[in-house]
């Protein structure tokens, strides 16, 4: 990736302030000064020895804009201060963007500027870095854009334009609504929050630029056998192994929402209880099926963690999720397995325990929890929601109930190929990667929310999205769709309510963009 860098200067300041600054906005972005194209400034700073020598020391051009070309750039962050003084309302960040547009105009491809790490400021320099990014054409990415001088203005002068994007208009949603009355809506997921808008998305946790080549291919290769029934035997295996269990104990499924289904119809729960907020189709498949559904509630207060004692002693099936979604925490395997009892089902969602480096607190493959059905998915990892496939691991005796629910063929051969092929040993390394990969840019994200006095994260984030607490979220939620993306609503969630979203992890550069837009979202609201 390329950077360029703006700068802002006051008269005297000396190249070693200049630098030090440079290198930790860079270090910031992940990058090293090798990235680095351009160093760009007000003209009237162009000849001052500090910035100069920066500019010399990187071996970079050095570019003046006048005030006037700067001031007719839209910037996140204007400030009254260098408005007075130079006449643009944050040099740092218009320059780079001007420089970065600079390159974007001279691009083979579709290009935009976009604003990679904000202004910094230490006390006599501000710095800031805007890259030049092809325009993807099944996006529209949310960066601030380098707007034509035609239509510049001053920011936050009386009179101008707003400073966002021209806004997606909001599409109805079909959120499937519930017979059961509640004011939570159990059947909104989050491909509701993109379904027909081109935004960047991240209300779906399911990882991007998947699935990978290798396992398109043996897909692809699957469909010259389409005319034979689905043989699952050789899936089936691969998951036991994989676990170390007997064939008894597995069973494949159309996804893991199929599970729920099976499990609500086919289990003779009397007293159901699902431990809330996580993912709400357990308790709507349950309803479904006639069962009156309990809920328990854990607490923001006590970080959702569990409390076992809080889950009622009758309760004849518990239904958890470990990472839980949405509130992404890793409840400890051993907490949850002090839930079982004699003569409960005890249903732990694992769906993103992939995610998870070394998928510590895993129940998966223990057989010494009476009453266990641990549930996997492989379309969160690998990138096959389209394909529904996952499985359930469970006591013989309840798989073969489970099984006696299922219609013929349940699971398609392609997605028979695809779960034989992800329990491979290179299949299983490359998700174990990817895991840690998560757990970087997680940090990254935290890092960046941490900066807002106004959202709150749940501690502690184990999955691949984090769940934060914003009063008034569900007005910011909008205000960030104008702004080109896509976050999960959190009030249909039992236990929480239009204050929270919900964000998936996504990789460095998405993450920079998207907290430049929420800092702009959250300014938009007062």
């Amino acid at each position: 990736m390329c950077a360029h860098l703006g700068v802002g200067a006051r008269p005297g300041v000396p190249v070693d302030d200049v630098l030090a600054l440079v290198d930790a906005v860079l270090r910031e972005a992940g990058l090293t000064r090798a990235a680095v194209r351009s160093l760009a400034t007000l003209d009237a700073r162009a000849a001052e020895p500090g910035v100069a020598g920066a500019a010399a020391e990187l071996g970079v051009p050095l570019r003046g804009f006048t005030a006037g070309e700067l001031a007719a750039v839209s910037v996140p962050h204007p400030s009254a201060l260098p408005l007075a003084a130079t006449g643009t309302s944050s040099v740092a960040e218009a320059a780079a963007l001007l420089s970065a547009g600079a390159e974007a105009s001279a691009a083979a491809g579709p290009s935009q500027a976009l604003l990679l790490v904000p202004k910094r400021k230490s006390r006599r320099v501000t710095c800031a870095i805007a890259t030049c990014a092809p325009v993807c054409p099944h996006e529209r990415a949310p960066g601030v854009r380098l707007l034509p001088l035609a239509h510049g203005y001053i920011a936050g002068e009386p009179g101008s334009p707003p400073t966002i994007p021209t806004p997606h208009t909001t599409a109805a949603m079909d959120t499937h609504a519930h017979a059961h009355t509640d004011a939570h809506d159990l059947r909104h997921h989050g491909d509701a929050e993109v379904r027909d808008e081109k935004l960047i998305d991240l209300a779906v946790n399911v990882r991007t630029n998947t699935p990978p080549d290798w396992l398109r291919k043996k897909i692809a290769d699957s469909l010259t056998g389409l005319a034979a029934y689905p043989d699952g035997r050789a899936a089936r295996a691969a998951v036991a192994v994989r676990h170390d269990l007997p064939t008894g104990r597995v069973l494949l499924t159309a996804g893991a929402a199929e599970a729920f289904v099976l499990l609500a119809r086919a289990l003779p729960a009397r007293r159901p209880v699902v431990v809330h907020p996580q993912f709400t189709e357990p308790e709507a498949a349950l309803r479904d099926a006639g069962h009156e559904v309990g809920r328990v509630l854990l607490r923001a207060e006590d970080g959702f963690r569990l409390d076992p004692a809080a889950v009622p002693e009758d309760a004849d099936l518990v239904v958890i999720g470990n990472p839980t979604n949405p509130t992404s925490v890793l409840h400890p395997a051993e907490s949850i397995a002090a839930l079982a009892r004699p003569g409960r089902t005890l249903v732990v969602d694992e769906a993103f325990m992939d995610a998870v480096p070394g998928e510590r607190e895993s129940l998966a493959g223990r057989t010494d929890v009476p009453g266990l059905v641990v549930l996997r998915s492989l379309t969160k990892t690998w990138g096959l929601a389209g394909l529904r496939i996952g499985y359930v691991l469970a006591e013989p005796e309840t798989i073969a109930l489970l099984e006696g629910a299922q219609p013929l063929w349940p699971v398609s051969t392609p997605a028979l190929v695809a779960a034989e092929a992800c329990m491979s040993p290179a299949a299983l390394a490359e998700a174990e990667h990817a895991a840690h990969q998560i757990a970087v840019e997680r940090a990254h994200l935290l890092a960046g929310l941490a900066e807002f006095d106004e959202v709150r994260t749940v501690a502690g984030a184990e999955g691949p999205f984090v769940l934060l607490r914003i009063d008034g979220a569900d007005a910011i939620r909008d205000r960030l769709r104008l702004l080109g993306f896509a976050a999960r609503r959190g009030d249909t969630f039992p236990g929480l309510d239009r204050n929270w979203l919900r964000l998936a992890v996504r990789d460095r550069a998405t993450t920079n963009r998207f907290l430049q837009a929420l800092d702009q979202a959250l300014l938009l609201g007062g």
